[in-house]
């Protein structure tokens, strides 16, 4: 495996996809803006969109990797077995769950929308279109357990390819808004669901090269399926912890008119970011390092770690500074059309500016968890993480009603900060990470040629203020411009300083 060419690919389809997505939301700004329908259909969104992220994005390849792997290593069949039993008791918990959910919405709807109770039109609308996205819990789960068993064999391509397929569907569907108009919400809420099962067909093709799966609700629960299921729970919650953090932001911005809708847009856009240099990375990493864990190969895993975190600054350090001078300048060019008015952009904005100082604490929860992971350990970071929720929820809870909404990203960044620094200390303290000798000097100079690169950035947003106003119809296509150029030089520096080396695109592990 190569570490920049497998993260390479697994980023190539997941920008593919984030950028369909901005499409997608631009389109939902366009005709539904800040609005009550757009608050009603995020909230029904986000909850099968969390589990999404908390299964797909690499949350239950912490768990289902390195246990399938050391299965691989006693040979296919029990490999197939572990598998099979895994699918089979996934399926029948999820069906359940859903089948629960479905039944109490009403009250389910109260606890992670709250601020809905007090207007019927709201939290009626709420359920409805909850009843209608749900299923799709069931299905993007099944999707991540097939991604987890590609991702296993180092096939990325069609793992990391698969979501744009809820992106096309709803971009679709957004095309009719004119002819749809206050069913538009309906329709979306109904393609959520689809875009899942198709999701499901299309990695299935891929994955029947690897495992057959087959309907067998009659088998024994092994100890490895038990230890399966015990890491399995620990693992999501502290591998998804920003996911988590954003939920809990979203039921306490509910209090708020619009607060859900502002939150929501700043969210998308430092979350592509995040999918390379963290989600990404954590999950090309974890096949190798839990196969190298297993063979005691303390060299290769070191190289790995370092080269792994080397590879989340770089991506993550220039992508913060970029966002923090240019936040407005970003949800006004994705974001500033139609029922999306001035007001909405700055509250965007200001919520992204504070989310972009946890930016790189998000991508270093994500690569420090999958050393642990490697390592079988899902507990200790299960402890840091809930208590960084905690952390969180107190901060939100405190400020609220004094500073409003924007306390919601302030309190992420600060809690996920203290995730990624004690994640640091026991990683540490366990010896299960070593920097190399020339570590330091590489972080500085990423930060020197980020710094380079951000004068560059600022130097374009402000010499061209007009180019980007709200009311320039094409302020997107000269922002992507800029940016574009800004990264370019960034590259360029870089090698030219030798804080990105070419040597490294052709290293394997």
């Amino acid at each position: 495996m190569n570490l920049i060419k497998s993260t390479g690919t697994f980023g190539f389809y997941t920008i593919i996809s984030r950028l369909l997505g901005y499409l997608r939301d631009i389109l939902i700004a366009i005709f539904l803006g800040a609005s009550l329908l757009a608050d009603v259909f995020f909230v029904a969104f986000r909850i099968p969109n969390t589990f999404r992220r908390l299964f797909a994005e690499g949350t239950f390849n912490a768990a289902f990797v390195p246990s399938y792997t050391s299965e691989l290593s006693k040979g296919k069949v029990k490999a197939n077995k572990f598998a099979g039993q895994i699918f089979n008791l996934l399926f029948i918990g999820l069906f359940f769950l859903v089948l629960i959910i479905e039944l109490f919405m009403p009250i389910f709807i109260s606890l992670i929308a709250p601020g809905f109770v007090g207007e019927p039109e709201k939290i009626d609308l709420a359920i409805t279109l909850t009843r209608i996205t749900l299923p799709f819990l069931i299905f993007v789960c099944l999707a991540s357990f097939f991604s987890a068993i590609l991702n296993s064999h180092n096939k990325f391509a069609a793992a990391s390819a698969a979501p744009i397929i809820l992106n096309l569907v709803l971009i679709g569907i957004l095309s009719f808004s004119k002819i749809l108009n206050d069913k538009l919400v309906y329709y979306l809420s109904y393609g959520v669901s689809i875009a899942g099962f198709l999701q499901i067909i299309f990695l299935y093709k891929f994955v029947r090269n690897f495992h057959s799966v087959q309907f067998n609700f009659k088998f024994k629960i092994t100890n490895q399926v038990k230890f399966f299921f015990k890491k399995l729970l620990p693992s999501i919650f502290s591998s998804g912890v920003t996911q988590i953090n954003i939920l809990v932001g979203t039921i306490i911005a509910s209090f708020q008119a619009s607060a859900v809708s502002y939150l929501y847009y700043a969210d998308r856009i430092y979350q592509i970011n995040l999918a390379i240099a963290g989600i990404a990375i954590g999950v090309v990493i974890l096949p190798q390092l839990s196969k190298y864990v297993q063979l005691k190969k303390k060299n290769k895993i070191l190289l790995i770690q370092n080269k792994a975190l080397e590879l989340s600054i770089f991506l993550s350090l220039p992508a913060t500074l970029a966002l923090l001078i240019g936040s407005e300048e970003i949800i006004s060019a994705l974001f500033g059309y139609g029922s999306f008015d001035k007001i909405a952009v700055e509250n965007s904005s200001l919520a992204l500016y504070y989310f972009s100082f946890g930016l790189p604490a998000f991508a270093f929860i994500k690569v420090f968890s999958s050393f642990f992971f490697a390592n079988h350990n899902t507990k200790l970071p299960f402890y840091i993480s809930f208590i960084s929720v905690l952390l969180n929820i107190f901060i939100s809870i405190y400020y609220f009603e004094d500073i409003g909404f924007i306390i919601i990203p302030i309190a992420t960044s600060i809690s996920s900060w203290f995730n990624a620094l004690i994640l640091f200390i026991y990683l540490k303290k366990e010896n299960l990470f070593y920097f190399e000798k020339n570590f330091v000097i590489k972080f500085i100079k990423i930060s020197f040629a980020s710094l380079l690169m951000c004068l560059l950035f600022e130097f374009l947003i402000s010499d061209y203020e007009n180019l980007l106003a709200y009311g320039y119809n094409f302020k997107l296509f000269y922002l992507i411009l800029f940016v574009i150029l800004a990264f370019i030089f960034y590259l360029l520096i870089s090698i030219f300083i030798k804080a990105f080396n070419y040597q490294d695109l052709k290293l394997k592990y």
